[in-house]
């Protein structure tokens, strides 16, 4: 039942309450109340617990002033007993009289009226005396705490008028027939009692009936019975969330009385024409939320017909589009003022119709009507009379229309969700009523309109997730009313107006994740209201302003991620005088120094100072936190040792997070900690050489990271049972020794296995089958996998088991795992073929399985993997031609390896659609014909690229959502005539590798248009013709392998010009003429150009004919000369531009400053005098030696 009908119920009662006093109650002369019903009602009491105080009046002679009492004023008896209690501050919440209901009241035999609602009966029945009351005509005994059956006398209360039974508890019984005897009642409400099954069709007996409430029950989901719309005089029917289905009766139609009608919350009710609601001329109120009316295409003009409706409720009603059977405008008679269309079907054509009720609509809901799209029309300025406006979660685009500046009289407008684009208008200004301005999550770009500080009425601005730029406007100052204001995570710049200062009635402030500067302003200390001040993600710096300890309200502070700098002790000096402070936030910022005593901060419940520059020890102070709930200040340079006083009184305590630091535990084999942790991370603290016995205690361990940690330790039995709740599981990087046990019954989450990097042995184990990631990677592990795939759930995402000795086939049980991202199987023992079932893993971005035993040719059903963008399968015994579909099905390869297998033919001119490939080695196979000279369309050689290569992925488990997964690549790249391992700078590693092959034919020019190319190797083939002469276009070249092939000619002189190359090899060639001069090209050793006979020039010892260098110069020499003139001008030109900077600079700079010349000649002074006494002194003692 909404809270309007019960506002109006309650109405409803009050009225009659004053009908029964008014008939009862004559104008006479006041008597005091009958003795014996006052000795009645102190019984009464004297059953009742009254911790309010609420009969505290119930001690005077005359009962009849008594609170709840009233009297007749002819006899003086009592007939109204009215105690509702009366609600706390807190929702839902009552000042309620406990205890039981007295057989006393029965002395009352006058009492018409009785009310005691929202009081406690402690789960009493209700008593069967109270229908002996014959005379009672009103009875209110809801949200009064009753259960049990209800008494049958009831239905001997033949005067009864009004019963409320409603929010009790009467077991599940129906309802019982016996109030069908009730013929005079006129209002029943039964909701809310927990009746279930059939309703009794003598309930149709209730002729008189105006008001009838069976809302909140459970009718097993029977249609609504025709009886219900058979009450001649019903004017209120509330019939929500009573499990109704079925069609709707159009019986309701008959209903002429009828005023208000509540069917909402009967989620499987169904109508699909709404014809009869026209007959119901006089209803004003209607509700049909979630009531299925998908088929009632004329809803609209069965609607337009109710003349008297002012409140319509059709959200979640799944009604389509709104059409019409003609062009002609359609009126509408119904004065709405509150219409509720959310979560429906309309599009656009909805507009037309809400125009209608332009002067008279007030409040609107159009929210979640998934295919209301396009641009809201400026018509929307004409709704003048709206003060209710929302339309969040729709698909609306466009701009914002000026025409909202017309709807003066709007208090609250919600426009969140959508994908509104442009600028907010200026136009916003007008709206001076406008108290809560919800714009989140849109594509809004522009800067913030200074007319915001025309609304002074605001309360709620909400303007997080949109394009915003520009500065903050100083008009913020004037929104004095501003209560709640998130512009989190837009692109705002400048500084924070000082003018914040001013909006002093502040409560949230979130202006989070943008690109605000400056420090922080000092009038932060006026807001004293402010609860809640988030300014993370930004680029502010300076030091915490002492002013922010005059904020005595806050509760919540995030600073993180920001460049604030300064000393820690200072920062939180000024901090600690926030005795309401909850959390505190400070992480990943230029904060240096030792943490001072903490004990000031004990309201504290989150603490975070991760990714600082703090040193020194961790204070015993923070162990006095006794609220302190999260503590994490990870990645620091904190030393010394963490004993049992750093965390002796923290018992809230369920996050703590010490890793990166140098930080010891030195905890006794005895101690059990106070508390019971969720999340430990310990990274790189030392905790070894022995597991922690303390650990046996945590067991309700969630996230467990005890990474390099210095165990070498074999894992104890008790670890096993700390795993059950885990789903984050990190022991990696120590030494670790053992095996591993049955590991399917240990964890009962999707788990993150990362057991890398230790020393365990033996087979793996049957693994637990909800596993999202699993890496045991570098340990010891041999024999099968084949117990792989007891991982039986669809979750696993990475699984990586490089490095170990693991042996066998690959299983076949790969179609399992679809969402597989990352396969790393590399360095093993693994034989046999590729599955065919890799095929199936359509969602894995990586492939390793280099340095193994396998063999045969690729499954062709790796083309369906059209996301890999890696595949290593390096040092194989893989064979056959290398399949086209590589180029034309991976279209996001960026690394594929393949050296050292036995793959043969010539390189498909396929392989060049890979315009992502970043790193390509074909090396040490038997490949033959030519290389391909589409390769200039590998465009991602010819630009720039990001540091890494890296794949984010999410697990599907309600924990690890919360952070998000990703995994950075590496590859064993051939550099330089060595292997070396590249992760962190791997996405700019441009490489062509086709060395140790069969390869013929001229290198193709077109590989020079490779602007980015870094290592080029083209060695031992059998290649022929002239090197490209445009090579030296290749300016980012650091390797150049082209030795061991048949090429003749020159060295091209251009290639003197890549001032980055390290590694050249052009050995074992047919090259000949000179060597080009630079630099460069003559820093290489010999070997560099050995193996070329008629090859000359530095850095060789073979010099070239002198008639070569007199005589007329070919194209290369004259290209040469002009080098070496350019060398020689430059040469020069340096050695005048260092005498000039040298001479002046010294001597310039003494003839200018005279307080500099007169230092420098004192300082020349001062040598002189040195000079000349040091050399005197020693020659008299030449001289004196001499002559001894």
């Amino acid at each position: 039942m909404t809270m309007a009908m019960r506002s109006f119920e309650c109405l409803l009662f009050s009225f009659l309450v004053l009908v029964v006093v008014c008939a009862k109650v004559g104008l006479g002369t006041t008597v005091g109340c009958v003795e014996r019903e006052r000795q009645a009602l102190l019984r009464f009491k004297h059953g009742l617990v009254d911790d309010y105080g609420i009969l505290s009046s119930w001690d005077t002679r005359d009962c009849c002033q008594w609170r709840g009492v009233q009297c007749s004023n002819q006899s003086g008896h009592i007939i109204m007993l009215h105690l509702p209690a009366p609600p706390t501050e807190f929702k839902d919440e009552y000042k309620s009289l406990r205890g039981e209901i007295s057989p006393s009241l029965l002395e009352l035999e006058h009492l018409t009226h009785l009310d005691l609602s929202c009081n406690d009966f402690e789960g009493s029945p209700i008593p069967p005396f109270v229908a002996s009351l014959s005379k009672i005509q009103y009875l209110n005994l809801s949200y009064a705490n009753f259960t049990g059956r209800l008494p049958s006398q009831l239905g001997n209360l033949s005067n009864l008028l009004s019963l409320d039974l409603s929010f009790n508890d009467f077991e599940g019984r129906p309802i019982p027939p016996f109030l069908a005897s009730l013929t005079k009642i006129q209002y029943l409400s039964l909701s809310d009692v927990n009746f279930i099954g059939r309703l009794s069709s003598q309930l149709g007996n209730l002729s008189n009936l105006l008001s009838l409430d069976l809302s909140s029950n459970d009718f097993e989901g029977r249609p609504i019975p025709p009886f219900l719309a058979s009450f001649p005089k019903i004017q209120h029917l509330i019939l929500s969330d009573a499990n109704f289905t079925g069609r709707l009766p159009s019986h309701f139609g008959n209903l002429s009385n009828l005023l208000s009608l509540d069917l909402s919350y009967n989620y499987d009710l169904n109508c699909g024409n709404l014809e009869w609601l026209s007959h119901l001329s006089s209803l004003r109120h209607l509700d049909l939320y979630s009531v299925n009316l998908s088929k009632a295409i004329h809803w609209s003009q069965a609607i337009n017909k109710l003349s008297s409706l002012i409140h319509l409720n059709l959200g979640f009603c799944s009604l389509p589009p709104l059409t019409t059977p003609s062009l002609s405008p359609v009126y509408s008679f119904a004065p709405l003022a509150f219409l509720y269309l959310f979560g429906n079907d309309f599009d656009s054509s909805i507009y037309p119709w809400l125009f209608n009720f332009t002067t008279t609509l007030v409040h609107l809901d159009l929210s979640w009507n998934a295919h209301l799209n396009g641009s809201i029309p400026d018509a929307i300025g004409t709704m003048v009379s709206l003060t209710y406006l929302d339309m969040h979660g729709n698909q609306l685009q466009g701009s914002i229309p000026e025409a909202f500046g017309n709807m003066t009289s709007l208090e609250y407008l919600d426009m969140s969700r959508n994908q509104l684009q442009g600028s907010i208008p200026e136009a916003f200004g007008n709206m001076t009523s406008l108290e809560h301005l919800d714009m989140y999550r849109n594509q809004l770009q522009g800067s913030i309109p200074e007319a915001f500080g025309n609304m002074f009425s605001l309360t709620d601005l909400v303007m997080r997730e949109n394009q915003l730029q520009g500065s903050i406007p100083e008009a913020f100052g004037n929104m004095t009313s501003l209560e709640y204001l998130d512009m989190s995570r837009n692109q705002l710049q400048g500084s924070i107006p000082e003018a914040f200062g001013n909006m002093t009635s502040l409560e949230y402030l979130d202006m989070s994740r943008n690109h605000l500067q400056g420090s922080i302003p000092e009038a932060f200390g006026n807001m004293t209201s402010l609860e809640y001040l988030d300014m993370s993600g930004n680029q502010l710096q300076g030091s915490i302003p002492e002013a922010v300890g005059n904020m005595t309200s806050l509760e919540v502070l995030y600073l993180d991620a920001n460049k604030l700098e300064g000393e820690i002790r200072k920062s939180l000096s000024n901090l600690c005088r926030l005795q309401q402070l909850d959390t505190l936030s400070l992480s990943d910022n230029q904060l240096r120094g030792s943490i001072p005593n903490l004990t000031g901060f004990s309201s504290l419940r989150s603490l975070l100072l991760g990714y600082n520059q703090l040193n020194g020890t961790l204070p015993t102070s923070i162990g006095h936190l006794t609220k302190l709930e999260v503590l994490r200040i990870d990645s620091n340079s904190l030393q010394g040792n963490i004993s049992e006083a750093h965390l002796l009184h923290l018992s809230q305590l369920f996050y703590l997070d010490l890793s990166s630091n140098s930080l010891t535990f030195n905890m006794s084999l005895e101690w059990v900690p106070p508390f019971q942790l969720t999340y430990l991370q310990l990274a790189s603290c030392q905790l070894g050489p022995r597991f922690p016995s303390w650990l046996q205690t945590q067991k309700q361990l969630n996230d467990l990271d005890i990474s390099n940690s210095s165990i070498s330790d074999v894992i104890p039995d008790w670890f096993w049972n700390l795993t059950s709740l885990i789903y984050h599981f990190n022991i990696s990087n120590n030494q670790i020794t053992g095996t591993l046990p049955n590991l399917s019954s240990k964890f009962d989450q999707n788990v993150y296995i990362d057991m890398s990097s230790n020393y365990l042995e033996g087979s793996i184990s049957e693994l637990p089958s909800v596993l999202g990631l699993l890496d045991l990677s570098n340990n010891k592990f041999s024999g099968s996998i084949a117990l792989l795939c007891t991982i039986a759930n669809t979750y696993l995402v990475r699984l990586d088991l490089s490095n170990n000795s693991l042996s066998g086939e690959l299983p076949n049980c790969w179609p399992q795992w679809k969402r597989l991202t990352v396969l790393n199987l590399e360095n093993n023992q693994f034989s046999g073929k590729i599955p065919e079932s890799f095929g199936s893993l359509q969602l894995i971005h990586t492939l390793h399985l280099c340095n193994n035993n396998l063999i045969g040719e690729l499954p062709s059903s790796l083309k369906k993997c059209k996301s890999l963008s890696f595949i290593d399968l390096a040092k194989n015994r893989l064979s056959g031609k290398i399949p086209p579909w590589i180029g034309g099905n991976l279209p996001n390869l960026m690394v594929l390896n393949l050296q050292s297998n036995k793959f043969s033919g010539s390189i498909c001119s396929e392989l060049c659609q890979l315009k992502k490939i970043q790193l390509l080695d074909l090396s040490s196979n038997n490949l033959s014909g030519t290389i391909p000279r589409c390769l200039n369309n590998f465009t991602a050689m010819t630009k720039k690229g990001s540091l890494t290569i890296t794949y984010n992925f999410s697990l599907d488990n309600s924990f690890m959502s919360y952070q998000p997964r990703s995994y950075v690549d590496k590859e064993f790249v051939k550099w330089k005539g060595r292997e070396f391992e590249f992760k962190n700078t791997l996405g700019l590693v441009k490489s062509i590798d086709l060395s140790s092959n069969k390869l013929t034919g001229e290198i193709p020019k077109e590989v020079t248009d490779l602007l980015e190319l870094v290592s080029l190797n083209f060695s031992r083939n059998n290649l022929t013709g002239l090197i490209p002469i445009t090579i030296g276009q290749l300016k980012s070249l650091d390797v150049l392998d082209l030795s061991q092939n048949k090429l003749i000619g020159e060295i091209p002189s251009s290639l003197s010009e890549i001032d980055r190359l390290s590694t050249l090899n052009l050995s074992n060639n047919n090259l000949s003429g000179m060597i080009p001069r630079g630099t460069q090209l003559q820093s290489f050793n010999t070997s560099s150009y050995e193996g070329n006979p008629t090859l000359c020039g530095l850095p060789l010892l073979k010099k070239c004919p002198r008639d070569k260098a007199e005589g007329a110069p070919n194209a290369y020499s004259y290209e040469d000369g002009i080098q070496q003139d350019g060398n020689d001008m430059w040469f020069y030109v340096s050695i005048a531009l260092g005498f000039i900077v040298g001479f002046w600079g010294v001597c310039g700079t003494l003839l200018l400053n005279n307080s500099w010349r007169y230092a420098y000649f004192r300082f020349l002074n001062k040598i002189k005098d040195w000079l000349y006494v040091t050399t005197t002194i020693n020659m008299a003692r030449l001289r004196r030696s001499l002559q001894s």
